[in-house]
This record gives C-alpha cells, structure tokens and sequence, in this order.
C-alpha cells in the first residue's frame, strides 16, 4: 500500500518555520519520534520523507536516476541562483552528458594546475590578518575561495574582469529577504551576466593562445554529436561553478578551524604532519599535489568536520513513481531525502558520535551510505575533489603560518546561511603575534 511514514502533525506553517529557523532542533526531535524515517510538509513543497538507516539511503542512491530525480527536487531552490541549463537543475540523459562535459576541469591533472593560485590567494588573505585583535575568520576564508575560484574560471588576464565580477558576486551573494533588495539583486545578476557574456563571447570570436581556465574548457567543449555547448548552457555551468565553487568550502574550512580551535590535541597533530610533509614557516615551499596526498591526518580532519558540521544537511530526490524504499511504498511527486545531518550522528554508526575524533577516518574508507557529505550515486558533488584539494593547501598554509586562538567571548553554534549550515559569528578568532 502506498504510504508516507508518520511526521509531526503540526501544521505546515510551523513546520516550514522549523525548519527554517531550527532545522537541528526539528530534525532530532522527529527522528526521537518517529524514527528511521519520517515525513515533513511545508508550505509550497511536496511531502519530504526523511531517511537516515544506511539501507534506505543505498537504495536512494543507487536507484534508477529517472525515477529518482535529483534536478527536480532542487529547481525550486537553485533555478533563480544558477538558471535553468545549470548541473544541478539537470536529470537522465542530459545530466549524463552535461557531467561528461564538466568533469575534465575538477579531476586529475587539472587539480595540479590550480594548486599554485590557491596557495597565492591564500597567502595574500593570511598576510592581510590582524594580530592581537579578534576577527571573523569565515569571512576571510571565503574571500580566499572567492578568488581562486574567478581565476580558475577566468584564467589571469584580465584583472578588471575579476575584479568587477567579484564586487558584483559578492553584493548579489551577501542579501536580505525584501522587496528593494530583491529588486537590486536582479539589477546585480543582470550586470553579473553582461560580464559573462561578453566573456563567452569574447572567447568565441578571438583565436587566443591555448588557455587552462574554465571558460576556455566550455568554449571547446562539444558534446557527443560534435555540438557545442551554447552561450546560455556555458553562463549557466558558470554560474554553478561561482556560486557553489567558493561557498561550501569557505564554510567547510571555518567549521574546520573553530574545531581544530576546540581541540588543541588535534591542532597539535595537525600542525606537526604539516611541519614534517612541508617544513614549519611563513617561507616554506609549496605543497606540491604528492604532499597534498601526504596530508592523511588533516584529511580525516576534515572529514570528520564533515560528518559533525555538514555544510549542506540533506539530499533531495523527486519520485517519479511509486516506490518502496525502506519499509515504506512512497508515492510519486514525494520527496525522498538521505538526511546528512542525521545519519552522521547514529550512535550505532558512529562510537561516541558527538565527539570530535578524527583518528576514527585515518586509514579507513568508509562506507558511502553513512557517511556522505557530498551527496551520493551519479549525482555525487562534480566539485568534490576540487574543494577537498583546495581545503588541504588552504588549511596547511593556515596552520603552517599563523597561531589562533578562539575569542572565548564569541561561542560558536549552528546557524542556517541560505540552504547551508554555517557557523555563528564567522568564527571569531585572535592571531597571536609570531
């Protein structure tokens, strides 16, 4: 029989401000409640049926992608952020070949290629940070981001170019729910594709010397039937690539630092497998990728940031049909969604699972329906290589440069920023004089 799991039978209208305003409180008490799975209704969505048993989750992930679609269940969210043609609004046969198009620009030897302008940007931020005084580190880690993402997109060659689309990116990003502002950030988004369409267009009409940027890559691009991408489908992948390419791992590194912060047993490790794959020192030499591998510690690091602070808390896919999943025959048009936050945190998962402890990732692989920070089957992260790379050279620098300490007068909790879980305060932090 087809069925949603129980959820709380409070009206849709305070469901939809729970999870809004207290997502982490809401969705432990409904899995106290309710268990495994459970379903939620808000206002303007279809139902959203929670899961957090491993077994379920598989069965998300690696069911037919055209029963299970995860471009459907996000155009709601990201089609005004990224436009229609983007990734992640994309589902079956198109979202094949788009992923196939995009994937050279993350992977493999191009990883290399970015390495030296993320260890550049993150020098020239940290070079700029107070001593003595307390700062929002968040902020600073996605200035980073920010950069290194406009010079992977658009190459070095044009300073003016960078420069505008940053100011324009980071005023359209940085808003608040209103009338005027809604009316300023469509202004800014129309500036913001002026800019990336006199590039794309640029870029088609000159016969420049090869180039490594991405912009190039999707100008070359061709699909299967020698068809190139066209300048709509290119501004779109752009905007997907600006948006989510400097945010989440801004965000991830500053949940990174505040528990590097917390735990000084794990700084210290931390600091010294630095010190020893790299050397200790303002002047060190760049990590080369083969050290970035070497970082085994800092990885778990990371990824045990990620398993206590994921960025994003859900995974979304629309039912195209009637489907068991679970103990449960949900019906089309409902929601499933492989709940990050709470799969992460199951004790019979995860010993002790409120304690910050890396040392349960070192030189374990884990298995991919209970631990899946970027999502997970054939819609796993495009990006994820990208920014675990990025979040190893940008941390060592951290670690290998400066002393923080965490401003004792600022605790950090859990606050929702957009549709991602950051930080409080930016996490305030104090740079001992060296």
């Amino acid at each position: 029989m087809v069925e949603l799991p129980p959820g709380p039978k409070i009206p849709r209208l305070l469901q939809t401000y729970n999870w809004i305003f207290r997502p982490i409180p809401f969705m432990r008490e409904c899995a106290k409640a309710y268990g495994d799975a459970f379903t939620i209704r808000m206002i303007g969505l279809p139902p959203m049926v929670f899961f957090s048993d491993p077994a379920a989750i598989k069965q998300v992930f690696t069911g037919d992608p055209e029963h299970l679609r995860a471009g459907q269940a996000q155009k709601r969210i990201f089609k005004p952020l990224v436009g229609p043609n983007s990734i992640l609004l994309l589902d079956g046969a198109r979202h094949q070949r788009e992923r196939k198009l995009l994937l050279p620009p993350f992977h493999g030897e191009r990883l290399r290629l970015y390495g030296d302008i993320m260890c550049e940007m993150a020098d020239r931020s940290i070079d700029a940070w107070p001593v003595g005084m307390s700062f929002p580190i968040h902020p600073r880690l996605q200035n980073i981001t920010l950069d290194a993402i406009l010079r992977i997109v658009f190459g070095v060659h044009d300073a003016a170019l960078l420069s505008r689309l940053r100011t324009l990116l980071i005023r359209w990003m940085n808003f608040n729910w209103g009338p005027l502002t809604f009316w300023k950030r469509v202004t800014q988004l129309r500036r913001i594709d002026r800019l990336l369409y006199h590039e794309i267009a640029r870029r088609k009409e000159s016969k420049q010397e090869e180039r490594n940027d991405i912009v190039a890559m999707l100008v070359a691009a061709r699909y299967d039937d020698g068809r190139p991408m066209s300048n709509e489908e290119i501004r779109d992948e752009l905007m997907t690539v600006l948006v989510a390419g400097h945010e989440t791992a801004a965000t991830s590194m500053a949940w990174v630092i505040h528990h590097l912060l917390q735990n000084p047993n794990v700084l210290a490790t931390a600091q010294a497998e630095v010190a020893s794959v790299s050397g200790n020192g303002p002047h060190t030499s760049k990590l080369t990728a083969e050290q970035i591998g070497e970082l085994r510690y800092l990885d778990a690091v990371i990824k045990e940031t990620a398993r206590l602070n994921p960025v994003v808390p859900i995974v979304v896919r629309h039912l195209e049909t009637d489907m068991c999943i679970g103990d449960y025959e949900l019906p089309a048009g409902s929601v499933a969604t492989p709940c990050i936050y709470l799969t992460h945190r199951r004790p019979e998962l995860w010993s002790e699972p409120e304690l910050f402890n890396p040392a349960r990732f070192v030189g374990r692989r884990v298995d991919p329906y209970r631990f899946f920070p970027f999502g997970g089957g054939v819609r796993h992260c495009l990006g994820a290589a990208l920014a675990s790379y990025e979040m190893k050279i940008v941390l060592a620098r951290v670690l290998t440069r400066v002393t923080l300490r965490p401003d004792p007068r600022h605790p950090v909790r859990v606050v929702r920023r957009g549709i991602t879980f950051a930080p409080s305060g930016g996490v305030p932090v104090i740079r001992r004089g060296e």
